[in-house]
């Protein structure tokens, strides 16, 4: 609606501004005080999520009467909320009935809506950071923040980037080409802007917000309808915001069929159903690796966008502040348990040790730094949970034991007092020779990191960038004291498509990423085929029909 689209402008157009000039911005506050959010929201949207528990999620949609969700939280309890089920063909057929009038509107009514949606889901941060917690396992400070204000503002950054795209082309123009001495050729051109059709989106279990809002906000204001299909285990954040969504379409006049939820669980999965449907015409994926390649290879002529696995490196070389660089990877490691697909997973460091202000430090003494750093940094049980979080699934501690035996063990990975009923795990770390690719040349999910021994800073340079190349990569960390070895590792990471962070001692991570100036994922290695956010991520989910009219006379 009109009145929504004025309502917000000013943020959107902020944002566009803001993303062009790749500096700080925020449009949510991602501190949680009740100065911002309401004196009493916290404690009145954990009582919000509580009553959720055990009953139906009804949104209003078509439905075979049936009811799915098998959720159960890393904290130990299982959710109990179950969803509207129904066949793929049957959400399908309503998607696409819905996306008639949608894709019919202004790009100021779509955007409006999208605006006034992101509004809404931020007044409810605290209820979606009490959901994401308890799908994801993320600690209850992470979960407000990278599920809440930062994964709106990725939202945001979508809705502004397209929003761009789809402005770029004016609405209508009088086009004329004069004749000499003849009178003028002139015309009346409309342009209008014409989306794909139905939009499929699949959200992971670690990340259910932050993965999922840009791709679901790309295809709406572009006049998509789109399918929002969670991980069976991360469900009830995407709910939530589907229902705030579908509320907010309703009142603007358009069917809520435009944004649907596809619950289903592990042992009923719909997703194949959904991308194999020649219905289908935009899938965004975040996932593995092997799903994503099943993705791309059974899409049809969908258009395809993904975010996949990775094998994220740090290089060091030398450093001028030993304590701060092993600190700063100590906290990378840990955060989350080292579920972030962000997460560094190999160091590599030259053999014969390293300069640093503290003197020349061997391979060992390297190795060991990083250990006590950890050490110290989850010494705290208090302050290890607030970290660390809970372990999404199961299968990652089978991974973090079995990633013991690969190599020399510097530190043991261990469950974190107090957590009682959670899946809680401590990094584990290990030292192994370059040679032994077979252990570190893949990604092994959570809270596992390899210290490798390279022959000198070129091998392990080349190592580094080189599996960016051939597995993928998502982010990329250096440590170096050396202008040209920093102008080798920057060529070299350039050219392997993953970007490089560069002697990070303080209160900033590698795994971090910011919102309208980070671009994530850059789409040119095998961690995924799409940037996040980035021009060619909106623009090929519409295109521009032209309406060409003899202009009167006279």
């Amino acid at each position: 609606m009109v009145q929504f689209f004025e309502a917000h402008k000013d943020t959107l157009f902020q944002a566009v501004k803001t993303s062009k000039a790749r500096d700080y911005w925020s449009a949510y506050p991602e501190i949680a005080s009740g100065k911002i959010y309401g004196e009493t929201a916290k404690d009145d949207q954990a009582a919000e999520f509580e009553a959720l528990m055990d009953k139906p999620f009804a949104l209003g949609q078509p439905t075979n009467g049936n009811w799915v969700g098998a959720e159960t939280s890393p904290y130990g309890k299982a959710l109990g909320v179950t969803y509207e089920d129904a066949s793929v063909e049957d959400v399908i057929a309503a998607s696409k009935a819905a996306g008639k009038s949608w894709a019919s509107a202004s790009v100021e009514d779509r955007v409006g809506v999208a605006l006034e949606m992101l509004n809404r889901v931020n007044k409810k941060s605290f209820l979606i950071a009490n959901a994401v917690m308890h799908t994801s396992g993320q600690a209850f400070m992470m979960a407000f923040q990278a599920g809440g204000p930062h994964a709106q503002d990725r939202g945001l950054e979508a809705v502004a980037y397209a929003y761009d795209a789809m402005t770029q082309t004016p609405k209508e123009v009088t086009w004329t080409k004069p004749q000499g001495k003849h009178d003028p050729i002139v015309l009346d051109k409309k342009f209008r802007v014409v989306p794909r059709g139905v939009a499929l989106v699949i959200g992971c279990a670690t990340f259910p917000t932050w993965n999922t809002y840009p791709g679901m906000f790309a295809s709406m204001v572009t006049g998509n309808s789109v399918i929002i299909k969670p991980h069976p285990m991360a469900i009830l954040p995407m709910a939530i915001t589907i229902q705030i969504g579908r509320e907010v379409l309703k009142e603007a006049g358009f069917d809520p069929n435009v944004l649907m939820l596809a619950a289903d669980t592990a042992d009923n999965p719909k997703t194949k159903g959904f991308v194999s449907s020649e219905e289908v015409n935009i899938i965004d994926f975040t996932g593995s690796n092997t799903f994503g390649q099943w993705v791309r290879d059974n899409a049809g002529n969908a258009q395809v966008y993904t975010e996949e696995a990775g094998v994220n490196a740090i290089t060091i070389h030398s450093t001028d502040n030993l304590r701060g660089m092993a600190s700063n990877i100590a906290f990378s490691l840990s955060l989350y348990s080292g579920q972030m697909c962000t997460t560094p997973q190999n160091i590599f460091v030259p053999r014969d040790g390293i300069e640093t202000n503290d003197g020349k430090k061997s391979f060992e003494e390297v190795a060991e730094a990083i250990k006590v750093s950890l050490d110290k940094l989850l010494g705290d049980p208090a302050r290890a949970a607030a970290i660390l979080g809970a372990v999404q699934n199961p299968t990652t501690l089978d991974r973090i034991f079995a990633a013991g035996k690969l190599g020399k063990l510097i530190r043991s990975s261990e469950p974190v007092e107090g957590m009682n009923g959670a899946r809680s795990a401590t990094p584990t770390v290990v030292a192994v020779d370059s040679k032994n690719e077979e252990a570190y040349m893949q990604e092994r999910f959570g809270p596992i990191s390899f210290i490798i021994a390279c022959d000198d800073i070129d091998d392990a340079i080349a190592r580094a960038a080189g599996s960016a190349k051939s597995h993928g990569a998502i982010t990329a960390a250096l440590y170096s004291t050396s202008e040209d070895v920093i102008d080798k590792a920057v060529d070299a990471y350039a050219w392997a498509g993953a970007p490089l962070s560069v002697n990070l001692t303080g209160n900033i991570y590698v795994n971090q990423s910011a919102a309208y100036s980070d671009f994530h994922v850059t789409g040119a290695n095998p961690a995924g085929n799409a940037s996040l956010t980035d021009g060619a991520y909106v623009a090929n989910r519409f295109r521009i029909a032209t309406v060409r009219r003899q202009a009167a006379v006279g």
